[in-house]
C-alpha cells in the first residue's frame, strides 16, 4: 500500500510517500480501505516528537481515517497513527458508520476535533446558558466547531480570535457575535472590550506563551480557561496558586485521550454530533484536500497558518 511514513522526527520534510506491507487486523480490530485521512496540528506535534504522548520510529502518522471495512461499512475512526495510508487497522470500539448525508471530510473533522469542542465546553469548561465564551483559532479545525456548538450549547456570547480578517470573517459567519485579532499585544484588553467591557467566563486555549497569559488575565471570576494545545511551542507563565486563588479562576487541561473507553464520553458525544451534522445544524468546514502525496505542503500550510476548517489527506489520489 502507498502511505506517508517517518524514519527520524522533524519537520514536515521528513514526510516521505513510500509503499509498505498492508497491515493486519488483529482480535477485536478492522481493516478499512481508506479513502480519507485526516489532518490535525497534533500530528505537527506529532511528527517532531513533541506531543504528550512519545512517538516511536519508523511511523505512519495520522489519527484519524473514513473508509470501508470488508463489510462494506463506511466508518470513520481513530487510529493509534496509522492513519496516513491506503490502509489502516482501528479498534472496532473506536469506529462509528457514517450517515449518507454526512460526508467524509465532515465525519473526519468531527472525530477529533469535534469531539474535542463537544468536550471543552461541556466537560471541561462546564458552560452555563448565558456565559460568554472566547474560542482562539476560531477558523481553525476545533474552533470553526467550538463556536457553532458554544451557540447551540447556550453562550451569551462567543468571542472569536483569528489572526486575519478573512479568518475573522468566517468565525461571524459561522455565529460568534464578535472577533478579534488574535496576536498577543494587548489581547486581554481586546477580550474585555469585545465582551462589553466584562472579563470574560471561558477561554479555550491552544496557543500557549503570551496569549495563554492574557486569556488567563481576561478571565472573570470563577471563570475556567481550558488550554488544549501549544501551537505556538512557547509555554506560558507558569501559574501560580495565588493568582487562581485571588480570582477564583481555574486552569482546566484537556486531551481527547483520556475519554476513550470511558461511559459516555466517546460514542455518545459522537453520535450527537453525526446527529446534528446529518441535519444541517452544524456545519463542519472543509479548509483543504490534499493528495497523498502532498502531506509535507499540507503540514507546511498548517503550521504556517495559512489554512481553515478541517484539512484531508485523498489517499487515492
Amino acid at each position: 500500500m502507498r502511505a506517508i511514513q517517518i524514519t527520524e522526527f522533524g519537520g514536515p520534510e521528513v514526510l516521505r510517500e513510500t509503499e509498505l506491507p498492508d497491515p493486519v487486523a488483529g482480535p477485536g480490530q478492522l481493516l478499512v480501505d481508506v479513502d480519507s485521512a485526516g489532518i490535525n496540528y497534533a500530528d505537527t506535534h506529532t511528527v517532531e516528537d513533541s506531543y504528550l504522548s512519545r512517538s516511536t520510529l519508523p511511523m505512519v502518522p495520522g489519527a484519524e481515517v473514513v473508509g470501508r471495512t470488508a463489510e462494506g461499512r463506511r466508518v470513520v475512526a481513530l487510529t493509534d497513527n496509522g492513519g496516513y495510508a491506503q490502509k489502516a487497522v482501528v479498534q472496532e470500539y473506536l469506529a462509528h458508520d457514517v450517515p449518507d448525508e454526512v460526508t467524509d471530510g465532515q465525519a473526519l473533522a468531527l472525530v477529533v476535533q469535534g469531539l474535542t469542542a463537544w468536550h471543552l465546553l461541556r466537560t471541561s469548561g462546564r458552560l452555563a446558558e448565558g456565559e460568554s465564551v472566547v474560542v482562539h483559532a476560531a477558523a481553525g479545525g476545533t474552533g470553526s466547531l467550538a463556536v457553532q456548538l458554544a451557540k447551540t450549547f447556550g453562550a451569551g456570547r462567543v468571542i472569536a480570535t483569528a489572526s486575519s480578517e478573512d479568518k475573522r470573517d468566517l468565525a461571524l459567519e459561522l455565529g460568534a457575535d464578535v472577533a478579534v485579532d488574535s496576536g498577543p499585544e494587548d489581547l486581554k484588553d481586546r477580550l474585555v472590550e469585545a465582551n462589553g467591557g466584562k472579563k470574560v467566563d471561558i477561554v479555550l486555549e491552544m496557543t500557549g506563551g503570551p496569549v495563554f497569559d492574557a486569556s488567563l488575565a481576561a478571565l472573570a471570576p470563577f471563570g475556567r480557561l481550558v488550554t488544549y494545545g501549544l501551537a505556538s511551542r512557547t509555554p506560558p507563565t507558569p501559574v501560580q496558586a495565588a493568582q487562581l486563588m485571588a480570582r477564583s479562576r481555574a486552569v482546566v487541561g484537556f486531551w481527547l485521550t483520556h475519554c476513550l473507553g470511558r461511559p459516555g464520553m466517546y460514542r455518545e458525544p459522537m453520535a450527537e454530533l453525526l446527529e446534528m451534522t446529518a441535519a444541517g445544524r452544524l456545519v463542519p468546514r472543509l479548509g483543504g484536500v490534499y493528495p497523498l502525496s502532498e502531506a509535507v505542503r499540507a503540514h507546511e500550510e498548517l503550521r504556517a497558518r495559512q489554512t481553515f476548517g478541517k484539512l484531508v489527506l485523498d489517499v487515492r489520489a
